[in-house]
Parts: C-alpha cells; structure tokens; sequence
C-alpha cells in the first residue's frame, strides 16, 4: 500500500468518525433556555470540537490499523469478493 492511499484511507475514517462524535453530548441552547437573539434554538452551547477531533483521532487510528491489516496480509483474498455487487 503506498502512502498517498493510506493517507487518503486514514482522512476517509477521520472524518467518518469525527462525523459520528459531532452530536454525542451536545447541549442545544433550547435545551438550557438560553437562546441568543439572532441564532437558532438548535445551535450548540459547548460543542467541544477538540476532544471530539482528539477522539476521531484514535478512533481512525483503530479503525485504519484494521483495514490496513486486512489489505497488508491479505485476511480478505480478492477472489472471495463477489464481482457482482
């Protein structure tokens, strides 16, 4: 596996992780009844995006350790994947 596509693999679970995080543990503003004039009820209080991305970050770590040894050592041989999907 060259390094572009391990790359490319590693934002890909980034992101899909960091996507999953965003809604875990947000405060809506409606939900303290402090809602700034000029924003939506929904907007967030405290969305702590840090220790969001902190755990995106060890998540795709895991995640990308997987697939990386799937494609490596060839757990997966390409002959058992169907050509008809």
């Amino acid at each position: 596996m060259s390094l572009t596509i391990a790359l490319g693999i590693y934002f890909i679970c980034w992101w899909l992780a960091f996507f999953v995080m965003l809604p875990i543990g947000v405060r809506t503003q409606a939900d303290v009844d402090s809602i700034e004039p000029g924003t939506a009820d929904s907007a967030p209080i405290a969305p702590q995006l840090l220790t969001k991305a902190i755990a995106a970050t060890v998540i795709a770590g895991f995640v990308f350790a997987i697939v990386y040894a799937v494609i490596a050592y060839r757990l997966i041989p390409l002959d058992r994947i169907p050509m008809s999907l």
